[in-house]
């Protein structure tokens, strides 16, 4: 296994496309593009972007790492079903990372990862507990809070938390849903079917 792998990360968590490929333990290209609709179509082609501008080829890759959320439903699943099928295709390994681990690297010690949500609220996760969702004035008395309005800062922390774990990948990526899904089911009846 090489001490420096090529890893491409990608995350679509948000209301953004982003990106990141490293190299030889450095980050070599990188890409966010602001979108709150269309990330599905602009994946892959910004990670075939990525990976010519660089010089490498989906063969060269030895990891994959995705961001798992929390965040947009739809945008989770993006990314994550992307990341499966390229594992799935290329047989190589995925790690899923979570915003707050990505914050974590990007944060001050003492300060308390958050991600923003809707209706003036947040996602945080106190250490050893499960992360949870509050109002942001709830999660200020927790301490400080960090979050990260940059997008491609955050996905190249995905891509060097990548390189440090993608030995150990067991499980495909799951995504990390903090909060019950806006839609529900209908509630109508369904339609009696008939035997012939």
């Amino acid at each position: 296994m090489p001490s420096d792998p090529t890893i491409l990360a990608f995350d679509t968590s948000a209301a953004h496309c982003a990106a990141a490929l490293l190299l030889g333990g450095e980050i070599v290209a990188s890409r966010a593009e602001a979108m709150s609709r269309g990330q599905a179509e602009r994946l892959m082609p910004l990670l075939e972007e990525l990976l010519a501008q660089a010089g490498c080829t989906w063969s060269d890759l030895d990891a994959i790492g995705v961001g798992i959320g929390p965040g947009n439903f739809t945008g989770i699943r993006i990314s994550v079903s992307a990341a499966r099928g390229l594992a799935l295709g290329l047989d190589t390994p995925v790690v899923g990372v979570s915003g707050f681990d990505a914050l974590t690297k990007l944060s001050d010690e003492n300060q308390l990862p958050c991600i923003a949500a809707p209706r003036d609220q947040v996602y945080v996760q106190v250490p050893g507990s499960k992360p949870s969702l509050m109002p942001k004035s709830e999660a200020e008395a927790l301490g400080p809070l960090f979050s990260c309005q940059d997008p491609e800062k955050q996905v190249q922390a995905i891509a060097r938390l990548t390189a440090e774990r993608w030995h150990d990948v067991s499980e495909p990526p799951a995504p990390l849903y903090v909060r019950p899904a806006d839609a529900a089911p209908s509630r109508d009846v369904s339609p009696v079917l008939l035997d012939e």
